[in-house]
């Protein structure tokens, strides 16, 4: 399901874990000495010296060694051209924020919707379907470069342009009817509590975000594939038992139709109540090895056992808080200078929510290190669970390489903690290579 960049991150921020991780484990020949080799042992000291020592380092240089320099420079420029599309997404939101407030647009939205409804509620979703409607055209340029034409440049996307169009719109059908519920809420809480409205609003925002990761894997993401039971019992029984042996109420595995979209790997643990399912996609399936697939769903399994979408709906409440409380404090400022000439009433005043889109694309585009670490933080916890769970670091090594394709292999340390939401190629490598070392037998 492909958003839009500038509303997703400025209103509905998504939050979509990429199953990365995948495995092979490879088991050390046992050796059998007799008493005074084992005496000769335990006098040269540890058991090492029965066995050649496991170098993790080189073992991770082996790993990324087998990328071409070609393969890198093209792996290099995709990912190291997604930092422009981020600087160029929020000069591109703030062009069209000015256009709407300093171009009259918004107040005339407003008018419009005014002169349509009697109730407030009504002419606030109708401004906000306005809204959305035009900030979608205005940004269609940015956004068939980038979901379109980039990602089938790099190799990354299967689908012609008729198929992604209708994908577009089915999507902001979508996006019309919950952005505009939420922008409803959020401005009948501003009505409501002139002063303490970014505490409620902060609150009212983590609130939708709880209910679409819930709802989406259930009720949107089946509306751009196709979705049936897993029936190969070599591939599904391995990730059943590992669902079952870490509490996870999963009694299916499900696959969909992702390779007629992309060719990206990934897979999920989603649900609630009764619909609780493992997810993968056919690209984990025909790409990868079973050692692979099994250590990608370890990794997926690991998200919901160590609680991280309740976990990352809190730490991102957290950020949500901060970012109102600066959306207030700009808000107010910006509204005193140029409320006139934007013929806004007051923050309560629908036509201000250009403005509010502007201040936090400002704000989440400054916060990029910390949510980027937040994430990363969890993903790196699931690689964890992940290796210790299906125990194939190998196979882990191996998915390291083929997300390469999209995402840089070996950044710098500053680039990693700025610009990655996940765990390097390499970061991920050499995490599997040092549990390869510990659990040599």
């Amino acid at each position: 399901m492909s958003i839009r960049k500038t509303i997703v991150v400025c209103w509905l921020l998504t939050f979509i874990f990429l199953a990365i991780g995948a495995s092979a484990q490879s088991e050390e020949p046992a050796s059998s000495t007799g008493d005074a080799v084992a005496s000769e042992a335990v006098d040269q000291g540890p058991a090492t010296a029965l066995r050649e020592p496991f170098d993790v380092e080189e073992a991770t240089r082996s790993y990324l060694d087998r990328l071409t320099p070609e393969e890198k420079e093209r792996s290099d420029s995709y990912f190291e051209g997604g930092y422009w599309l981020q600087l160029w997404g929020l000069v591109y939101s703030l062009a069209v924020a000015a256009l709407l407030l300093f171009g009259g647009v918004a107040n005339r939205m407003r008018n419009l919707a005014e002169r349509l409804f009697k109730k407030t509620w009504l002419q606030t979703a109708a401004f906000g379907a306005q809204y959305i409607l035009l900030t979608v055209l205005l940004f269609s340029p940015l956004t068939v470069y980038q979901d379109f034409y980039r990602e089938h440049h790099y190799g990354l996307a299967t689908q012609a342009f008729g198929g992604w169009f209708g994908e577009q719109m089915i999507s902001l059908a979508v996006d019309l009817v919950l952005l505009s519920i939420l922008i409803v809420v959020l401005y009948a809480v501003l009505r409501r509590a002139p002063r303490t409205w970014w505490i409620w609003g902060a609150g009212v925002f983590v609130a939708f975000l709880a209910i679409i990761i819930l709802i989406a894997p259930v009720y949107i993401d089946p509306l751009f594939n196709t979705y049936h039971p897993l029936v190969d019992p070599v591939v599904r029984d391995p990730i059943l038992s590992m669902a079952r042996a870490n509490g996870v109420p999963a009694d299916e595995v499900l696959q969909f139709d992702a390779s007629r979209q992309s060719t990206r790997i990934s897979a999920n643990v989603s649900g609630f109540a009764g619909t609780m399912a493992v997810r993968l996609n056919d690209n984990l399936l025909n790409r990868c090895s079973q050692a692979e697939i099994e250590a990608v769903m370890a990794h997926e399994l690991g998200h919901y056992v160590l609680n991280h979408v309740y976990e990352l709906l809190i730490e991102f409440g957290i950020v949500l808080i901060v970012g109102f409380a600066f959306l207030k404090w700009a808000s107010d400022r910006a509204l005193a200078r140029w409320g006139k000439r934007w013929q806004i009433r007051g923050p309560a005043d629908v036509a201000s929510l250009p403005l509010f889109v502007a201040l936090l694309a400002i704000y989440f585009f400054v916060a990029t290190p910390i949510t980027n670490t937040i994430i990363r933080t969890n993903e790196a916890e699931a690689d964890l669970f992940s290796l210790n769970t299906s125990r194939e670091p190998e196979g882990f090594a191996e998915v390291a390489l083929k997300v390469a394709d999209y995402r840089k292999l070996e950044p710098s340390p500053l680039e990693e903690w700025i610009f990655f939401d996940h765990p390097s190629g390499r970061s991920r490598i050499h995490m599997a290579m040092q549990w390869k070392a510990e659990h040599l037998e």
